[in-house]
């Protein structure tokens, strides 16, 4: 019998409201060093491979409208002004919308929220990998097996981390948000400096969404606290660029509808540079008395026979690619050493952390095992 799946951690649905779809990383911001590592000890900067090409950075809203300087009346008129100019909007819907639009302070809260000790892998590790949330996987595998595998034989992303994906971000789809969309972004959008250019951006992108999917329920819509929604978290912008209708019917529903979430998910792996059958990670050793190698991004631009001259080599029988990057996590007998891949790259574009990314691939894998070729 499958046991139903274990409930997000209130630490755990904040970093993944905030990653994911949630909070693209900028062109550039987490590129792969361009000088030695700190502690490399090197004399001189390797040869790198070249960083995996990503699509252009997404816009953020204008000054005029995310200035806290400015009154916040004049703002919100700036941001009319812009999402007409920017996306075809009518500016009488906007106002109308923004004029519905609560402020929530719970939402602000939350964003301020000190953030918990950081968890170390052994901690971390367990909230995803547990027999609920392998169970649960298998089961929702084994329930859209068909649409699953003819989006991975379209795609070359693996059913099974299409599923990881929904596993980690929803709980297959159980958690998806109580905020209205609409309040989260207008929230963060005038009253959240911090990040107002990124919100502000992504509340224009939500109108510009309506008028793509009309379906859409600009007061209705659920999601996080940060705007994500939908099965597999996806902030609007994310949503209007890389979503798919999945079979044909002239919508794009990532909030029900499973092949264009399955679809979709994909797609933003394909988008970001998948690399079908290639590697994820590989177990590695470091050699006694190896320096420290902490690498400042996730790209794997360093060839292995750079990483094997800092100590770091792939243990016998694991996978191996052309170029890696170095992980080092704490594990509950000690440090833990992985050689990470163009294919690890490519999840932490849906979310930042490598404990999130290296979650999402060993469930994968454990919901593969538990598949097999079965029923």
């Amino acid at each position: 019998m499958t046991r139903p799946p274990a409930p997000l951690l209130p630490a755990i649905v904040l970093s993944l409201a905030l990653g994911a779809c949630a909070t693209p990383v900028p062109a550039g911001s987490a590129a792969a060093p361009d000088a030695p590592a700190s502690g490399s000890g090197a004399a001189a900067a390797p040869a790198l491979l070249p960083k995996v090409p990503q699509p252009p950075e997404r816009p953020v809203a204008p000054p005029q409208v995310t200035d806290p300087a400015i009154p916040r009346e004049q703002r919100i008129a700036a941001f009319v002004d812009y999402t007409a100019e920017t996306y075809g909007v009518d500016r009488a819907l906007v106002r109308g919308v923004l004029a519905q639009a609560q402020r929530r302070q719970s939402i602000i809260d939350a964003m301020n929220r000190p953030a918990e000790a950081v968890k170390q892998w052994h901690e971390y590790r367990p909230i995803f990998l547990n027999p609920a949330r392998i169970d649960g996987g298998i089961a929702f595998y084994r329930q859209h097996r068909e649409a699953l595998e003819r989006v991975a034989a379209q795609t070359g992303v693996p059913a099974e981390l299409i599923v990881a994906i929904i596993g980690v971000e929803t709980s297959y789809g159980r958690v998806t948000g109580n905020y209205r969309v609409l309040d989260a972004l207008y929230t963060l959008a005038f009253d959240f400096p911090r990040r107002a250019p990124f919100f502000a951006g992504e509340l224009a992108q939500l109108f510009a969404l309506k008028q793509e999917e009309p379906q859409l329920d600009l007061l209705a819509l659920k999601g996080s606290y940060a705007g994500a929604m939908g099965l597999g978290q996806f902030m609007p912008s994310s949503y209007r660029l890389w979503a798919k209708d999945g079979d044909g019917d002239g919508r794009r529903d990532l909030l029900t509808h499973l092949p264009d979430v399955f679809a979709s998910i994909a797609n933003y792996f394909v988008v970001h540079g998948w690399e079908p059958g290639g590697p994820v990670v590989a177990r590695a050793s470091r050699d006694p008395g190896a320096e420290d190698f902490v690498p400042d991004g996730w790209d794997p631009v360093f060839p292995l026979a750079e990483l094997a001259a800092r100590g770091y080599r792939p243990l016998p029988g694991e996978p191996v690619a052309e170029g890696a990057t170095v992980l080092t996590l704490q594990g509950e007998a000690g440090p833990e050493y992985w050689l990470a891949y163009r294919n690890f790259y490519v999840i932490t574009r849906y979310n930042r952390s490598p404990m999130y990314s290296l979650s999402v691939h060993q469930l994968a894998q454990a919901i593969r095992a538990g598949v097999g070729t079965s029923p």
